[in-house]
């Protein structure tokens, strides 16, 4: 029989809630349908600047833009069940995404959730 204390060390995150599979299929499509709408705006950026490249610096300004989008994505978007709480409260926060793709989750969720987003709000105002 294994102790309390051996189980808490197994775990890092105690006070995180867990996520059941209807929820972790919810937040999902939230965070796909978000970062695919973010993708989108970067594909219609990318377009307009190389249909106005007239001089091989624009062609650098274009691969720079590029690889500042990708970098500020992959930080952003991270499904861990760890951080989901976070990355969904600021696509909440950037208007990404909005309450009712996230309708489903339990209201302890939707929380942690809206907290962060107003955390975010308070600290640019």
């Amino acid at each position: 029989m294994t102790s309390p204390s051996a189980n808490q060390a197994s775990y890092p995150y105690q006070n995180e809630p867990a996520w059941s599979k209807s929820e972790k299929a919810i937040a999902r499509r939230a965070f796909d349908a978000a970062l695919g709408r973010e993708l989108h705006e970067v594909i219609q950026r990318a377009k307009q600047m190389a249909n106005e490249i007239q001089q091989s610096s624009n062609l650098w300004d274009l691969e720079r833009y590029l690889t500042e989008r990708r970098k500020e994505i992959d930080r952003k978007y991270n499904f861990r069940g760890s951080r989901l709480p976070d990355v969904l409260g600021k696509l909440l926060y950037e208007n990404r995404l909005g309450e009712e793709d996230l309708r489903g989750l339990r209201e302890e969720k939707m929380k942690s959730i809206r907290s962060f987003a107003q955390f975010l709000r308070d600290g640019a105002a």
